[in-house]
């Protein structure tokens, strides 16, 4: 037996000890026995002596045909973590894979929000000067899609119908697939409509300058993320 798998032993038995010392003493555990007997190379104990020794939860031995050793999960990894070296190295870089993209989730989240959010200042500018009063709810809404297709256009390079017709088989919109950097420059070009709307500029000038504006913008992002992800 190595002198690394004896140690853990030996660690193995204080930490039981230390966590289970009240039953211990209810139930009259002796554990100098298993103390001095750890060091040897013949020493051995199965998961159901220890089981009863320690009054162990989250472990179920089972003997006969369809019997094995079960533990609950967080004790099977700890445990194969101590086995494997390799599993416990995949294990550590599992997580931070899933934590970068947890991270990555939760920024995309704030900027569809912030873009939902800026949506409402674009759509009352749109209200305050370009939909009539006496006009029925359906072509009001018809108002607003055009405009929010100015947005698509400047910065997607398409409508919401034509994405949708080119994307079938998706839910949601056009927007829903939209990058963190794309919902960044489209907050942005919500608050500029908005503006060139209250100027009194025509829907052609707008989308002519809000294009404009979205390649500069993205070309700047892309540059900043492509830093990032080098110096990362």
């Amino acid at each position: 037996m190595s002198e690394r798998l004896r140690m853990c032993k030996i660690c193995s038995i204080f930490a039981a000890q230390n966590h289970f010392m009240a039953k211990q003493k209810e139930k009259g555990v002796e554990f100098d026995p298993l103390l001095r007997e750890a060091g040897s190379n013949a020493f051995t104990l199965s998961p159901s002596r220890w089981i009863e020794l320690t009054g162990a939860i989250g472990i179920i031995s089972k003997s006969g045909n369809n019997g094995g050793t079960f533990a609950q999960r967080d004790i099977a990894f700890k445990f194969a973590s101590w086995v494997s070296v390799e599993f416990e190295l995949y294990l550590i870089k599992e997580f931070q894979r899933l934590k970068e993209e947890e991270q990555k989730a939760l920024g995309w989240s704030a900027k569809r929000e912030l873009a939902k959010i800026n949506y409402h200042i674009h759509t009352d500018a749109i209200k305050a000067n370009l939909v009539p009063e006496e006009i029925s709810q359906y072509h009001r809404s018809l108002i607003y899609a055009n405009e929010a297709d100015v947005l698509n256009v400047a910065l997607f390079g398409m409508t919401a119908k034509e994405w949708r017709d080119a994307h079938p088989e998706d839910k949601g919109n056009i927007r829903d697939y939209a990058t963190i950097n794309q919902l960044i420059c489209l907050s942005n070009m919500e608050n500029l409509n908005a503006v060139f709307i209250n100027e009194g500029l025509p829907q052609s000038e707008r989308l002519q300058k809000l294009n404009q504006i979205a390649i500069q913008q993205m070309t700047v992002l892309e540059n900043v993320e492509s830093k990032r992800i080098l110096k990362g």
